[in-house]
This record gives C-alpha cells, structure tokens and sequence, in this order.
C-alpha cells in the first residue's frame, strides 16, 4: 500500500533469553488507495494523482517478539530470525493539494471534484500543504515476518524483512471519495535494514 519506498522504521530488540529478543519498534508510512496512479500535466510535466482527496500517513507504535531460527555459523554467516507485533496506528488524513491553472494564473488548492477539471490541474503541491487541515483517526496494528540477518563486520549487519502486515483504523479513511473506500487495510512489505548490536 505504499509504494516502492513507502515510509522508514526503527526498531529496538532486547535480548530476554536465549534467541529470544523483546522488540520496541516506530514506523512512519504512507498509505495509499490501490487506484491512485500518477498523471503528466500538460503544464510542464509535472505529476499529479487525479481523484484524490487525502494522502493517509500511518505513525506505528510496536511491540512485539524476535525469535532466532537459525543463527549464523560465522561473521559472514546468515542469521534468519521470526518476528511478530502489534500496536497502536496514529492515522492522519492530509487533504491533497494540486496547482491548478485557474484563469491563466498558478493557485495551490485543495483536490475537490466539484470544481477543479483534468486538464487545468498543473501538478501536485508539496506535501505539507494542508498539513494544517488534518484529521486524526486511531487504530491497530498487527505485523508478522521473517528477516535475514547478513553480517557485515563485527558489531553491525545488515538486512532483509519480509513480511505482511494488517491494520485497522476507527473510521473509513477516505483517500480517494469517488471509490470505495476502507477502514482495514492489508499489505506485504519488504524493508531493507542496518543496524548495529550493543552487547
């Protein structure tokens, strides 16, 4: 739901015993409609989503367990570790703003069908734009993967999370309000990672 690159996570694990880690986690992503697809102005070739009213950003709070399946035989070994969590999902909806040609003069305004035609609109605005309109909705979350653990040198790794993830909010998160909208959305995600063990 969010693209080739659809947000950044931390995570945090504490090892309890062993090959067993508690993990704290923090995700800030974008979520997005299944029908949203990109546009070329014909006003210098700018991109823009036609439709959409609301970009959704999901803040993830987690918790969750890590367990070791497999450990590395040496440094250049491969660890595969099992993961799940869940949490809190803070959603915010950011009205989408567009520049729009509105009698051969550039304005920023808010996305609304009612009054804007294709073929005026010049490109989408910044991401802050309408930042100051938003509507929070609270939610959960719950998330399951595996990840493959590469070391790199000692004390750090690097690596790859494969996974999937299902999150439900309070309310319909309208993104784009001519289609069909929904309050529980579900994805897979692969997450590429660096980090470091502090023993």
């Amino acid at each position: 739901n969010g693209g080739l690159i659809g947000g950044g996570v931390f995570k945090f694990g504490e090892k309890i015993k062993e090959n067993i880690y508690k993990i704290y986690g923090f995700e800030i992503v974008n979520v997005k409609h299944p029908k949203e697809f990109k546009y070329t102005s014909p006003f210098g070739g700018d991109s823009f989503i036609w439709a959409k009213q609301n970009t959704l950003y999901s803040i993830r709070l987690q918790y969750g367990i890590e367990r070791t399946l497999f450990e590395k035989k040496d440094q250049n070994g491969i660890q595969i570790n099992a993961h799940l969590s869940g949490g809190t999902s803070l959603g915010f909806l950011v009205p989408y703003h567009i520049k729009y040609n509105r009698n051969n003069t550039m304005v920023i305004e808010a996305f609304d069908p009612n009054i804007h035609n294709f073929n005026n609109v010049v490109g989408s605005a910044g991401f802050l734009d309408g930042i100051e309109n938003l509507t929070f909705r609270p939610g959960i979350h719950i998330k399951t993967s595996i990840n493959f653990e590469f070391g790199t040198m000692k004390g750090s790794s690097v690596g790859i999370e494969v996974g999937c993830l299902t999150e439900a909010f309070s309310k319909k998160m309208i993104i784009m309000p001519t289609l069909n909208n929904k309050s529980i959305f579900t994805s897979a995600f692969i997450t590429l990672f660096y980090g470091r063990k502090i023993k």
